[in-house]
């Protein structure tokens, strides 16, 4: 499975051509950034969420909807303080569009098919509740090489975090399944 769509684009027209193709893909969308969902991971769910991005408050909320797995489309100028800083944040997470036209891209091998076997133990393991250092002695390996391995599985997944690295594991190799 490929990212959730991540799109910051300067007009409401922009907004509705990019949503009127994601639903026609299958993708539910709702208005407004707050998530009430009671589970972190949304991408399952394949949810799209839109609206207007006026203040830095909305920048934050869009922000943690796209690192728990939803699509957004950002309404906001992308050239503006605002909208650099969402595709600056948002760029942490992924790809992100600026241009309705642009479709995600559906690459072939995902980043979790990128990772060396002993990365995706040890991040399969976190996932199970593991702590690092329980997680290298299962693996037979040192704490300073488990903290390297997952600190490379984090650079290929593209995400800052551990525990983003484990939702990206997590929900790409669910997408596989």
């Amino acid at each position: 499975m490929t990212d959730p769509p991540r799109y910051v684009v300067p007009s409401a027209t922009d907004a509705t051509t990019v949503l009127r193709r994601l639903a026609r893909d299958g993708w539910s969308t709702r208005e407004g950034f707050a998530v009430a969902e009671p589970g972190w991971d949304l991408a399952a769910a394949r949810l799209v969420l839109f609206g207007r991005v006026p203040d830095a408050e909305t920048v934050r909320l869009a922000v943690l909807a796209a690192a728990r797995g939803a699509g957004l489309v950002a309404i906001v100028d992308p050239a503006g303080e605002l909208g650099r800083a969402l595709v600056d944040d948002l760029g942490r997470l992924g790809p992100v569009h600026r241009d309705p036209d642009d479709l995600p891209e559906s690459d072939t091998e995902s980043a979790v098919d990128r990772l060396i076997p002993e990365q995706r133990a040890l991040l399969a393991r976190l996932a199970e509740g593991e702590t690092i250092a329980a997680a290298a002695a299962a693996e037979f390996l040192s704490l300073r090489t488990a903290n390297r391995r997952i600190a490379q599985a984090r650079e290929a997944l593209g995400v800052r975090t551990t525990r983003e690295a484990v939702l990206a594991y997590l929900r790409q190799r669910r997408s596989a399944d």
